[in-house]
């Protein structure tokens, strides 16, 4: 399994921050005719987003084409169990992806519209909160 993490960071590590407000922008259908949709906040993490990729692909069997919208580049700072308080941020665990409520988390094209809602599914109960089914409809414009 490959580890998604960003090839070059400006800083090793990063403040927690807060995950608050709506998605700003990849919150509509850019490239595929299917997408599945963060309806809830949260942090979702490489492995997780590598789980949810391999559960599309292994259902869609090599057929039409998968987008990744989302990729993980918050680290994610851990201190070793049974430490003392103090002596600096622990080290980077993980890396995650900061998803807010409307994020286009996949999108696929060329496979019909059962077996998309159905890969859509498995990946769904890969990540950590909830996700709805996007469809791309001939006359709704979706923003780019």
């Amino acid at each position: 399994m490959a580890n998604l993490l960003p090839a070059k960071t400006k800083y090793r590590k990063v403040h927690k921050g807060r995950n608050r407000h709506g998605a700003k922008g990849g919150n509509g259908l850019a490239f595929g005719d299917f997408g599945i949709q963060a309806l809830e906040r949260g942090l979702l993490t490489a492995s997780q987003l590598e789980a949810a990729r391999v559960a599309i692909n292994r259902h869609l069997k090599r057929k039409g084409k998968l987008w990744m919208r989302v990729f993980p580049q918050k680290p994610i700072t851990r201190k070793p169990a049974e430490t003392r308080m103090g002596k600096g941020k622990g080290g980077v665990e993980f890396w995650a992806v900061v998803v807010r409520p409307g994020n286009v988390l996949f999108e696929v094209s060329g496979v019909p519209s059962a077996l998309a809602r159905e890969a859509m599914r498995l990946a769904d109960g890969k990540v950590p909160f909830g996700c709805r089914f996007m469809a791309r409809d001939d006359g709704e414009q979706f923003d780019k």
